[in-house]
């Protein structure tokens, strides 16, 4: 599971750039500003936030911390921004609505069974989705080398199996009674009906690879936008030819991103392509970034780089399974409190004055 999370495509070398190229962003501090009031918060797709970011879909995070996707759900809730629940996360759209109390966003692949891309966006909008984050990097699955030693994309021989399943079971015992026992059950909630003799995660590995489409084009996309009347962004862009393509199919924004460094590695990180993307775009569509972020200063430097908002992932599934939801609580306060820190520093007082402007560069 660690590695699961932690790890990435091939050599790694575009997860390590994700974060590299946040922290040679540098930041130009300002003195004697009135910043005795600061407003951190946005209206994003309708929804008022208290601060520029967002919980980006991970997969599985009901196998992290018993029930994972509901903890996550109230936590952002408490702190007033959205989680997004990812299609294969262990919880169904419907727990999760039971235990959220603000609307939640919902992240969805462009399976070859459309009828269960179609079931899946009614279910959406029946618990309150108001806002579909679409993945379109996913053509086919990166080459995940850890994923691969440690047994969990299957194969290996009968040591990697015992020690994917009861040999790690036995040495994090902690897990075992959270999540082994009391986290059940361990399917895709999503996609139980889909897969109903299904057991545990393994067990819908088969149909879930055998169901991503190498064949979607935008003709898909826009198929997509007639079936979701709702805000609709396209999740997995680096190119502002791309980025304009999911536009004229019909999205309200873009998520720039490289899927965390899991897809191709040595790709661009979002950071890095974000500034192009958003001259682009020019305001024709709301922006997000993810891939990096892990600090209120790296929303600032997302914000200043021409992002609406930040998409947050590792930091809040390993702040979960720490402590779970008491302990994504305290990580996104950090966060929220560094966020405002780094505005005063930097002479702003709310996100609207947050520009290029506040980049030291060369």
């Amino acid at each position: 599971m660690f590695d699961y999370i932690d790890g990435a495509a091939g050599a790694e070398i575009s997860l390590a750039d994700n974060a590299g190229d946040f922290a040679r962003l540098r930041l130009k501090q300002r003195v004697m500003r009135d910043v005795s009031k600061l407003d951190a918060s946005i209206d994003l797709f309708g929804e008022k936030m208290s601060m520029p970011l967002a919980l980006a879909p991970i997969g599985m995070g009901g196998m992290m911390r018993k029930r994972g996707e509901t903890q996550a759900v109230r936590a952002a809730d408490a702190i007033g921004i959205p989680f997004c629940l990812s299609t294969v996360g262990i919880c169904s759209l419907e727990e999760v609505a039971k235990a959220a109390t603000r609307p939640f966003w919902f992240q969805l692949y462009m399976l070859k069974d459309r009828g269960a891309v179609s079931d899946m966006l009614k279910r959406a909008k029946a618990v309150g989705v108001k806002t579909l984050l679409f993945t379109v990097d996913l053509a086919v699955v990166g080459a995940r080398y850890r994923d691969i030693r440690n047994g969990l994309s299957g194969g290996g021989g009968v040591f990697s199996r015992l020690r994917a399943g009861i040999v790690d079971y036995l040495l994090h015992p902690q897990w075992l009674l959270d999540v082994g026992v009391g986290g059940k059950p361990h399917v895709f909630g999503n996609l139980s009906e889909y897969v109903p003799e299904a057991t545990t995660p393994a067990d819908f590995r088969q149909w879930v690879d055998g169901q991503i489409d190498p064949g979607v084009t935008w003709r898909d996309i826009e198929w997509l936008r007639r079936e979701w009347d709702g805000n609709l962004v396209i999740k997995g862009v680096l190119t502002p030819e791309d980025s304009q393509a999911a536009v004229d199919a019909g999205a309200n924004g873009v998520v720039v991103s490289n899927h965390g460094g899991r897809q191709l590695d040595g790709v661009a990180s979002g950071i890095s392509a974000l500034p192009a993307i958003a001259e682009r775009m020019k305001g024709r569509a709301k922006i997000l970034v993810d891939g990096g972020v892990r600090s209120g200063q790296d929303i600032v430097r997302a914000v200043a780089s021409g992002a609406d908002a930040a998409l947050i992932g590792r930091p809040w599934i390993f702040a979960l399974a720490a402590e779970g939801e008491m302990g994504l609580k305290r990580y996104l306060s950090l966060v929220k409190h560094d966020l405002g820190v780094a505005m005063a520093l930097t002479g702003t007082t709310s996100i609207d004055e947050i520009g290029p402007e506040i980049l030291d560069r060369p």
